[in-house]
């Protein structure tokens, strides 16, 4: 890209730099002055590096009246400098948005320490610094040892008695990136992805949400895992809409009604006016803003009274002692269900009786209450012994309906929630361990059969989960619902589940008898213990697990992205169907995958080349797995470095992908590609499209990767297939490869038949 110029307007009268909209109005100005009222010679520059440069020319050349990167807003771009000018003492920061449709500054900034230590500090107002990244150590800083993982970026500090700066570059000048203060408070590195017209988040500073200093505003709660992350105390609401829809909440929260407050000259509240009262706070952490501690051995309800005589307090809490707090609270965060505990009391906040739903009520209001209260419950113990019976009637019919269904082969049986203790004693107490997979082990067990019909004991797979304990128990049994309901002959199915509290929680599945596609692949190479998949048998199962993915991806009411297809997840049943397992912990994380991605979910040697770049994730990424499985089929073996004999024509000690890539390249036979325990019995033609399809497959650009539904096309020999690129990612596993091959970025960009 080659710097761009063009003239620059003088107004006539100050003579600063500006630029013109078409109607005349002023829209931008430098605030610099330039010598005389007319446009003498200089020109706005556009540089690569995206620095705009006013300059003048002159006899000896070219002098630089301004320049963007001496100014920056909330974007730092490589090449630019964050730091201080210790003659001038100017300070170059970077300042968030006030919000998303507003540019002028807001609360948050990002600069180097004044002290002159090499280390970025983030501010809240210019005054409170809640974050540092600790000081540069020549590679990274301190407070962020995760950027060793990124070798995309040359970080450079510099000091001398001129300056103090940080700048930047980038190792390969067509990587697209910038730094942002975001109007969250978070530092934000982002990089381009032309492939998906979008920006990729690399990183962010503080890693949480609620770590940002007053980032819901006073009287605030941030929830983490919250949508949207902040809300208000009860009996407060936002103090601007506006702002709040425009991702702007530091103006934070106001009271629905104000409190009636009548204080003298030393800010005491008199006794005859004390109409507020305090409301319990209950499941928050405490404020993190400072709070003034009374004497240790107060009771609770003298630290009330202390709160209630001074107009200033707005909240206290008893614990160990007795903790005030003036003005406004700030940093409140909602706990989780298992730190909601841990001696937190919550926090009593001064409330107008007004808006009160409950809390400390004078004598009166309180003795109506109760008797409102004991009103309702007499009502409702009536209403509940009425609805008793009309409950056990109903679940004894559901009961006799569910027990007089047909077999669960009609595909039309309700997802049946089960006790813990009965799937524990099915289980033998989870004694029979047939396999683990992502999130959880895998038992094998025995339902028995309904007393009141005939049916028969069930064999069942039950899967403990482990690792989800973030999901809520509401949460978890609506998304296992919504597994329940996908029905397809490729797809084991799901037929209940058991959720006792957010650590033991089980799902129940259909058991496979053959077991798993790597059993049958790879345990039986050295001995007899088990058949050899013949290649119709294999050819069945690829075509198989294709349906099953296609279905997943297209046929659900929602995409579900499977995240781990490998053999271990690909089970066979009595007739060696082919059926896609685990696919329900996909859904049940399928949240994180409409965020960018900061952790790699899935098995190594399956996860597709954007897991590691960290592109957010579609349903390529199965594509990519399922072309690694399909050449595992294809050989019987893991796709680890394959030796093979020298008359098969193959290099001694390659990556198996690699050499398939490079012969169905060339077009050589593809018979010395096949498992050599099947002494070439195969078809021709199938095992030609197998192998494109899974070279098609494994394409690093996940542009040039077919559909699931293309490839079970191309597998039935519906559409025809081309010869694919070798993929640019497998070079790198070539003896010959060097050190600059990339892992990463495709060279190739072929066209699968549609």
């Amino acid at each position: 890209m080659k710097a761009r110029r063009m003239s620059a307007g003088l107004r006539p009268r100050t003579g600063r730099t500006i630029w013109d909209s078409h109607a005349g109005k002023l829209v931008w100005s430098t605030n610099i002055s330039a010598a005389g009222s007319s446009n003498n010679g200089t020109v706005a520059v556009i540089s690569d590096i995206g620095n705009l440069v006013l300059l003048r020319r002159e006899e000896d050349g070219e002098v630089v009246l301004w320049q963007s990167m001496d100014h920056p807003t909330d974007t730092w771009l490589p090449g630019f400098r964050i730091g201080l000018n210790k003659l001038t003492g100017e300070v170059q920061t970077l300042t968030a948005w006030k919000n998303y449709a507003d540019p002028a500054p807001g609360a948050y900034s990002l600069g180097i320490d004044p002290n002159g230590t090499s280390q970025f500090f983030i501010s809240w107002n210019r005054t409170t610094r809640f974050w540092g990244s600790g000081e540069w150590n020549g590679d990274i800083f301190s407070g962020i040892p995760e950027m060793t993982s990124h070798y995309i970026y040359n970080f450079e500090f510099v000091s001398d008695a001129n300056a103090s700066y940080f700048t930047y570059s980038l190792q390969d000048p067509a990587v697209i990136s910038r730094l942002v203060m975001d109007i969250s408070g978070q530092i934000r590195q982002l990089t381009w992805v032309p492939s998906l017209q979008q920006w990729m988040l690399i990183w962010t500073e503080p890693h949480q949400l609620c770590d940002v200093h007053a980032v819901c505003g006073a009287f605030g709660v941030c929830d983490e895992k919250g949508e949207p992350f902040c809300s208000c105390l009860s009996g407060f609401r936002p103090v601007s809409v506006t702002d709040w829809e425009l991702g702007d909440r530091t103006l934070g929260c106001r009271r629905n009604s104000p409190l009636q407050l009548q204080c003298d000259d030393r800010g005491t509240n008199s006794d005859s006016a004390q109409d507020d009262a305090f409301l319990l706070m209950a499941g928050i952490s405490l404020p993190r803003n400072p709070a003034s501690f009374a004497q240790a051995s107060s009771a609770e309800e003298d630290c009330r009274s202390i709160c209630m005589r001074n107009c200033d307090c707005s909240a206290y809490a008893y614990g160990s002692g007795c903790a005030l707090w003036y003005g406004d609270l700030l940093n409140m965060q909602k706990l989780s269900d298992d730190t909601a505990g841990g001696g937190n009391n919550g926090v009593f906040v001064r409330m107008s009786h007004a808006t009160m739903d409950g809390g400390d009520a004078p004598s009166k209001r309180r003795k109506k209450t109760i008797a409102l209260a004991s009103s309702i419950a007499a009502a409702i113990l009536a209403l509940s012994a009425t609805v008793s019976v009309v409950v056990i009637s109903y679940k004894r019919r559901q009961t006799n309906l569910r027990q007089a269904e047909a077999a669960p082969e009609d595909g039309n049986s309700l997802l049946m929630a089960l006790k813990y203790s009965d799937l524990r004693r099915a289980t033998k107490n989870f004694s029979k361990k047939i396999g683990g997979g992502s999130f959880g082990s895998v038992y094998k067990g025995t339902l028995p059969g309904g007393n009141n019909c005939n049916c028969n004991a069930a064999t069942i797979a039950v899967k403990r989960l482990e690792g989800l304990l973030c999901l809520g128990e509401k949460q978890f049994r609506n998304e296992v619902r919504t597994i329940g309901t996908i029905h397809h002959v490729n797809l084991v199915r799901l037929r209940g589940f058991s959720s006792r509290g957010s650590t033991d929680r089980l799902l129940v599945y259909d058991y496979m008898p053959n077991g798993s596609l790597d059993k049958a692949l790879f345990f039986g190479r050295s001995t007899t213990c088990r058949p050899l998949l013949s290649w119709r048998a294999r050819f069945q199962i690829a075509v198989g697990a294709a349906r099953g993915l296609l279905y997943l991806h297209d046929g659900c009411r929602d995409r579900i992205i499977h995240c781990d297809v490998k053999p271990e997840n690909i089970l066979l049943d009595e007739g060696m169907v082919a059926k896609v397992a685990d696919f329900g912990m996909a859904k049940l994380v399928g949240r994180e995958f409409s965020r960018v991605l900061t952790t790699v979910r899935g098995t190594i040697g399956y996860l597709a080349p954007e897991w590691i770049s960290g592109v957010p994730i579609t349903a390529k990424a199965d594509v990519y797995s399922y072309g690694m499985v399909l050449m595992e089929i294809i050989s019987g073996r893991r796709n680890a470095r394959y030796c093979s004999s020298e008359e098969k024509g193959m290099m001694m000690s390659e990556y198996f992908p690699l050499v398939a890539a490079r012969m169905v390249s060339e077009g050589e036979p593809l018979v010395g590609l096949l498992d050599e325990r099947l002494n070439g019995d195969v078809d021709e033609r199938e095992l030609d499209r197998a192998c494109r399809v899974a070279c098609w497959c494994v394409q690093d650009d996940e542009a040039d990767r077919p559909t699931m539904e293309q490839v079970v096309q191309a597998l039935e020999g519906v559409v025809a297939v081309d010869v694919p690129p070798i993929p640019t990612s497998l070079l790198a596993f070539s003896d010959d490869a060097g050190p600059a091959t990339s892992l990463i970025t495709g060279a190739y960009h072929g066209r699968f038949p549609s």
